[in-house]
């Protein structure tokens, strides 16, 4: 009886392993180093087409409610909204890069709890450089990001678009001096100025950024606006979903792959409810003085 051949691995080299597909040593390495990555083309622009679209009925939905579109400064909204109202939420949730840099960050068991967009209008004016909301325990004493935002524009930005801002390497400032731990005192602005990069992705690309780098939104001195769809993510311990209200009703639930439900912190309701938007910031209502 023949013997099952074995591999002799002397003086061979090792096998290969099969490489990923988006390094998580890169993914880390940029969100941890900077605050903030990008993958280019990562959607077709007919898709996001279809997202703006999406975007624009649920602005005008969202603007006849009370509360239903939040102030962020003069001319410049924010809006949560329902996944089921746009039309690419699986597409966009099942992204391999969107995936790869959940996982590489947050880790396998990471929770969906925020979908929203962000419209500043021309006259939108420049923000206080800001921070979404105040640095948890993990990032001020383990020095771990235990959250993300992604960022999706609908359009091809420019210059005069007021594009996002963006000072890396920010995500780790912690002073007493920032109200509400949000927002640096303007003594610290030449720091951020002196690191600022604006932001001008075009239709397709889709960000990642830790929402505790400093940024702002600066002025839109086009004729146009500048949507921007907003997918925010935790970690387990990540406590974000207290300022949301990701409702799904059963119906969709229904439809979804397992991979995408067993990703969501979620209410189940028989008819989506108007969203009380819970994560007002009282500091952006104003422009920066």
């Amino acid at each position: 009886m023949e013997s099952t051949p074995v591999d002799d691995l002397s003086g061979t080299p090792p096998r290969a392993f099969a490489q990923p597909k988006y390094d998580p040593a890169s993914i880390l390495g940029g969100l941890y180093g900077d605050g903030i990555i990008a993958l280019k083309g990562a959607f077709e622009r007919s898709w996001v087409q279809q997202v703006g679209e999406d975007i624009e009925q649920l602005f005008q939905e969202a603007i006849q409610r009370p509360d239903g579109a939040l102030g962020r400064g003069p001319n410049r909204y924010y809006v949560e909204i329902h996944p089921e109202r746009l039309r690419g939420f699986v597409d966009l949730v099942t992204h391999p890069w969107v995936v790869a840099v959940c996982e590489a960050v947050l880790g396998p068991e990471y929770k969906i709890v925020e979908l929203g967009f962000d419209i500043p209008f021309p006259g939108a004016q420049n923000q206080p450089w800001h921070r979404d909301f105040p640095s948890p325990e993990a990032t001020v004493k383990g020095r771990r990001l235990n959250s993300l935002a992604f960022n999706l524009t609908t359009v091809d930005v420019t210059e005069d678009m007021g594009p996002f801002e963006i000072a890396p390497g920010t995500q780790w400032d912690d002073s007493p001096e920032f109200d509400k731990g949000m927002f640096p005192p303007r003594s610290f602005y030449p720091r951020y100025l002196e690191r600022a990069q604006r932001r001008m992705p075009k239709m397709g690309d889709i960000s990642a950024r830790s929402a505790l780098t400093i940024h702002r939104g600066t002025a839109n001195h086009s004729d146009k606006s500048r949507p921007t769809l907003v997918l925010g993510v935790d970690a387990p311990d990540g406590r974000n979903a207290e300022r949301h209200d990701l409702q799904l009703s059963r119906n969709f639930v229904e439809t979804l792959p397992e991979l995408v439900r067993q990703h969501l912190i979620y209410r189940v309701v028989g008819d989506l409810e108007p969203i009380v938007q819970a994560h007002t910031i009282e500091g952006l209502v104003k422009a920066d003085a």
